[in-house]
């Protein structure tokens, strides 16, 4: 999995790419939350529209992130998710605590 960060305005913006799952999970975990802690942010915009597969362990990513921002009074969302990403998305519920936007600049104005 690629990481790409970008710190737009006050959030921080991650581009992946590759696949999210049980092999990639933890360093992307740990990846976001360095970069987060370090540049001391509490806004996450997570860009999905690079990332080809993902399974159950990428939704503990996401969820660990939005658990760790709660508690900092931040706030996440997701863009870019592709159909089979959405589903995976769907079915776990996640769509209930965490916003998808369709595009990056929709998410930097509401988030």
């Amino acid at each position: 999995m690629n990481l790409e960060f970008q710190v737009k305005i006050d959030k921080l913006l991650v581009n992946m790419r590759g696949e999210l799952d049980h092999h990639s999970a933890e360093e992307v975990r740990n990846r976001i939350d360095d970069r987060l802690d370090r540049d001391g942010l509490n806004k996450l915009i997570m860009d999905f529209s690079g990332v080809s597969f993902m399974d159950s362990s990428g939704i503990g990513v996401v969820i660990g992130r939005y658990k760790k921002l709660d508690l900092k009074n931040g706030s996440m969302c997701i863009v870019g998710a592709n159909d089979l990403v959405k589903r995976v998305f769907e079915l776990s519920g996640l769509f209930k605590i965490v916003k998808l936007y369709n595009s990056v600049e929709e998410a930097i104005e509401n988030i």
